[in-house]
């Protein structure tokens, strides 16, 4: 019988057949996992198949696997939601479906592993979150759809609800996809400088400074002649302050934040 190939083994070109990163692959305890349970399966990889992160997923450096909803459905026609209780417009996935689903999904959990909720009533997800799940040994994500899940599922294994922001999707596939893209792009061995995450966005509390390449002279506008002086300890001084400018000017909740830690 012809063994089982890591995901390591896998090949990151485009394709027609996108999921072959994701084949059923062995566990590896020291491999940062996502477990995505989902109606569209088939979503996946998505975004995650291209750039660092495909790169890194096809270097095993992080594994991905998907749990069909579908595969948990009640009856003939696999119906994973019904009618809300009490009444109301839309439909609910049913308890019955979604508990079993995520209880597989778990059963491959070891050490710190969450379970998030794609929920525009949920927290806010932000670069602390994503450096807290880079930290754990995976994650699972319950990707709704219609009008939600039913309440009970999210009690009873103690689910965390977390949101992009403050809007409405039509389901929880693309949310998850930026979260994972977040998250996997900390993972050790992932980006190739790893003082890019320590200067970017957010790492610091603030905005990153403005960012010039070459040509030296663009359309009339140059780059500011302190980027080009040599002079290190200046360059530092000069970004440091562009930072702190557009981050008061941009996100006045971040500079109070940030003027708070002083």
């Amino acid at each position: 019988m012809k063994p089982t190939r890591s995901h390591g083994r896998q090949s990151a070109r485009p394709s027609l057949t996108p999921r072959a990163l994701m084949q059923d692959a062995p566990d590896y305890a020291d491999v940062w996992q996502a477990r995505i349970v989902t109606l569209f399966p088939d979503l996946f990889p998505g975004v995650l198949g291209a750039s660092l992160t495909g790169k890194a997923l096809h270097e095993g450096r992080w594994q991905l696997h998907t749990h069909d909803l579908r595969d948990f459905g009640i009856g003939k026609h696999r119906n994973v939601d019904d009618t809300p209780a009490g009444g109301g417009a839309g439909m609910v996935m049913r308890a019955d479906v979604v508990g079993p689903a995520l209880a597989r999904a778990q059963s491959h959990a070891h050490g710190r592993w969450p379970i998030l909720y794609m929920s525009p009533r949920g927290r806010r997800f932000d670069q602390a979150m994503a450096r807290d799940l880079a930290s754990c040994a995976g994650v699972t994500m319950l990707c709704g759809r219609f009008e939600g899940v039913d309440e009970r599922v999210i009690e009873h294994f103690g689910i965390t609800e977390v949101s992009l922001g403050d809007f409405v999707m039509t389901g929880g596939e693309l949310a998850a996809q930026a979260m994972i893209d977040a998250t996997v792009r900390l993972l050790p061995g992932v980006l190739g400088n790893a003082e890019s995450i320590e200067e970017e966005s957010h790492a610091s509390g603030l905005l990153e400074h403005p960012q010039y390449t070459r040509p030296t002279t663009w359309e009339g506008r140059e780059i500011p002649p302190v980027l080009m002086s040599g002079n290190h300890g200046e360059i530092a001084k000069w970004r440091q302050a562009q930072a702190e400018d557009l981050t008061r000017k941009r996100r006045p909740d971040m500079w109070a934040a940030f003027e708070g830690k002083g």
